[in-house]
């Protein structure tokens, strides 16, 4: 009965879900490639996304090693390694480490008691107790392995993460390589060779090096063939002789570990390098050379040598003077070279003569048939140079007779012409300007001793402003860098103001110009006399130009006429300066006109290039037309005109000089000499551009006087000395 009510009890379920099912509401569909979970499904995701997957219960290897320290020192038959292994125990417990393959342990050591160690299919397992860090330390040996001219072994690496290794070879000339890995340093003392190295982990690396038997040199030469060429060059210096060589070895035959070179009788050694070198030992007589690599066919060295040569002058001679003396010398070999050329060049340091006899095995040839390798390493022009080949033993020996000459002296500048103007005042205060035009080679600054009390208040150099040095022994004017204008002439000026005595009612005065280290040709000097005085009784080391004549050339040198200019000076048949002519310059379509000053000198600027023509022209005298080629080099342009048809005065008007034409030729020049002695007080160009200056350029106040009389002098030769002055004045 109770099983026929639950079976019916079911069966009602089972009919009556649909319509419960149809009962609750529904979610509705999403958009397409949606999906729609109830709630406790997307809870239940939530759930299973935060949970973290359990990892594993014991790390994935039991030990690694980290690093690994290796000090090898190769004996004479085998080489014995000290290695320290560091790593880490990663499981608790006791785990196995494998330290080394196919390697001979002597001792395993860990805190300094006994590492126990297993063998497990050739290798070296350790047993370390962990988890923790550990180091050990391993002693290794291996045996060496010998073959001709090479000896190896090879060393176990761990499998650690880095691995460095110091490996201590016998000889310094061992040429070590490892078949895995990177050499980072090598280092040659007492007979051995220390290389520092990192080594790939875990991989045996084969160490080798070459061996050089210490067999005599006879012996090496029957086993080693070679050809050498050996170009030198003798320097003979005053107390010395210097030899270079370069030596150039060509093996034909074996592979040679040293090179023998035989060093001239009472030569020292002084360097030696070269490509292939790896070191170098003196010997008597010579010195050996070891290459780095004795496989290589080629090797290049460059040797110097030098000796006194004092013992091979004259007793009675000195270093910079002349003398003659006979001077010995042989070249540098090669004893085992079975065939040996050279060159030998000479050259001397100062001016001598070298001269030399027949000598045997050498030939004459001209120095520009020397190799230029061996030219480049000449530091003079070489004198002689020799071609030679050794047919025997003996080295080529050089015989000369050298003759040196005394050096003289050059000067560092010289000044072709000095223009000074000097403005004196009432109160007996100076103001000075001194041109110079320079030549300059070797001098950087220019001394001036200026009067006591003067200074210098401003200095152009090439028409560009410069400062002045003040030393204690006098001030320095700057030149421009030696050899910048090696040939040109450039001016350099400076303007000094000098507080003297002022004048009284009447009395003697004396004015002087400074010392200049440069030689003057020639020093014009204007000084300018206020009015209210009258000046006369000159005297002093200095010449009144009205003395001087212009047919002696003291007043023909004119400033070197700059870039586009041409200028020059008009005088007539008997060499008298022509003031006031008009010189004009045609070429190119322009036209370029100037005046002569009062010496009959004229400047034009601004000349085209090409071809140009220069007319010079003067009331009374025959007009002289010249054409010349104009390059822009600057050009001085001397004329000289011809008194024409006399039979009237003409005058130049205005402020120009008058030429007196009216009588004979020789009367004309007593008027123009006359009237030039007239006009000798007038002020020159020069006193006026100074009064200009010093008016609103120059860096002083000074009330130069505008009116006064100008008086010239002249002195030729002027080397590092004052130019004096002295006159008697007397007020008005």
């Amino acid at each position: 009965m109770a099983r026929m009510l639950l079976v019916a009890a079911a069966a009602f379920v089972v009919a009556s879900s649909p319509a419960i099912a149809q009962d609750l509401p529904r979610a509705s569909p999403g958009a397409a490639g949606t999906v729609t979970l109830t709630r406790a499904e997307y809870d239940r995701l939530l759930d299973l996304t935060a949970r973290r997957p359990a990892g594993p219960e014991n790390a994935p290897v039991p030990a690694a090693l980290t690093r690994a320290d290796i000090r090898v020192r190769v004996d004479a038959t085998s080489a014995r390694a000290t290695m320290r292994v560091d790593g880490e125990v990663l499981r608790a417990g006791i785990a196995k480490v494998t330290l080394l393959k196919n390697a001979t342990l002597l001792d395993a050591r860990m805190d300094n008691r006994p590492l126990p160690i297993v063998a497990e299919g050739g290798a070296h397992v350790a047993l370390v107790a962990g988890p923790g860090a550990f180091s050990a330390t391993l002693q290794i040996g291996a045996p060496l392995a010998f073959q001709p001219g090479r000896a190896s072994f090879v060393l176990p690496v761990p499998a650690s993460g880095s691995t460095t290794a110091s490996l201590d070879i016998p000889g310094e000339q061992a040429d070590v390589h490892l078949s895995s890995g990177l050499i980072l340093r090598r280092a040659s003392a007492n007979g051995r060779t220390v290389v520092e190295a990192t080594l790939t982990p875990g991989v045996p690396t084969e160490v080798w090096w070459s061996t050089h038997d210490n067999a005599s040199s006879n012996g090496a030469a029957r086993d080693v063939r070679i050809l050498s060429d050996v170009k030198s060059i003798v320097s003979i210096g005053d107390a010395d002789v210097r030899l270079i060589a370069l030596v150039n070895v060509t093996v034909v035959q074996g592979e040679p570990a040293e090179i023998a070179v035989a060093i001239p009788a009472g030569y020292e050694l002084v360097s030696v390098s070269g490509a292939s070198l790896d070191r170098t030992e003196s010997q008597a007589g010579g010195v050996r050379l070891f290459v780095a690599d004795p496989a290589l066919r080629r090797h290049q060295f460059l040797v110097s040598l030098e000796r006194p040569s004092t013992s091979a002058l004259p007793a009675t001679a000195d270093r910079h003077a002349a003398g003659s003396y006979k001077l010995e010398t042989s070249l540098p070999t090669l004893p085992a070279a079975q065939r040996e050329t050279g060159e030998v060049g000479v050259e001397g340091l100062g001016t001598m003569e070298v001269s030399s006899p027949e000598m045997a095995g050498l030939r004459r040839i001209d120095v520009r048939e020397l190799d230029p390798a061996v030219v480049s390493v000449a530091r003079h022009s070489l004198l002689a140079a020799y071609r030679y080949q050794r047919a025997n033993e003996e080295p080529p020996a050089l015989v000369f007779d050298v003759k040196r000459f005394a050096d003289a002296g050059v000067l560092a500048a010289v000044a072709e012409r000095a223009v000074a103007t000097t403005l004196v005042t009432s109160e007996g205060r100076a103001l000075t300007e001194v041109t110079l035009w320079l030549h300059n080679r070797a001098q950087a600054y220019m001394k001036v001793e200026l009067p006591a009390g003067a200074s210098i208040v401003s200095v152009e150099v090439a028409g560009a402003p410069a400062k002045p040095v003040e030393g204690k022994d006098g001030s320095r004017v700057p030149l421009q860098r030696p050899g910048f204008r090696p040939d040109g002439v450039y001016s350099v000026s400076f303007v000094y103001l000098h507080a003297g005595a002022p004048f009284l009612k009447k009395g003697d005065m004396q004015m002087a110009l400074p010392k200049m280290d440069v030689p003057i040709n020639v020093v014009e000097w204007e000084l300018f006399v206020p009015e209210q005085f009258r000046v006369d009784r000159f005297d002093g080391n200095a010449i009144a130009a009205g003395l001087v004549s212009s047919r002696l050339g003291v007043l023909a040198a004119l400033p070197p006429a700059q870039r586009g200019q041409i200028n020059g000076r008009l005088v007539d048949q008997t060499g008298v300066p022509l003031p006031g002519a008009t010189v004009v310059v045609e070429g190119a379509g322009q036209r370029r006109s100037a005046t002569t000053a009062s010496d009959g000198s004229y400047v034009v600027s601004g000349v085209p290039s090409g071809q140009v023509t220069v007319t010079a022209q003067l009331p009374g005298f025959v007009a002289l037309r010249q054409m010349l080629q104009f390059d822009q080099g600057g050009r001085q342009v001397d004329m000289t005109l011809e008194v024409g048809g006399m039979t009237e005065t003409v005058t130049v008007a205005a402020e120009s000089p008058t030429v007196n034409t009216r009588q004979s030729q020789m009367g004309g020049r007593a008027d123009r000499i006359q009237e030039k002695k007239d006009e000798n007080d007038a002020p020159s160009v020069n006193v006026q551009s100074l009064q200009r200056r010093a008016a609103g350029v120059l860096p002083v106040r000074m009330e130069v006087p505008r009116a006064g009389s100008s008086h010239r002098f002249l002195k030729p030769l002027v080397i590092d000395e004052e130019t004096l002055v002295t006159f008697r004045y007397k007020r008005r």
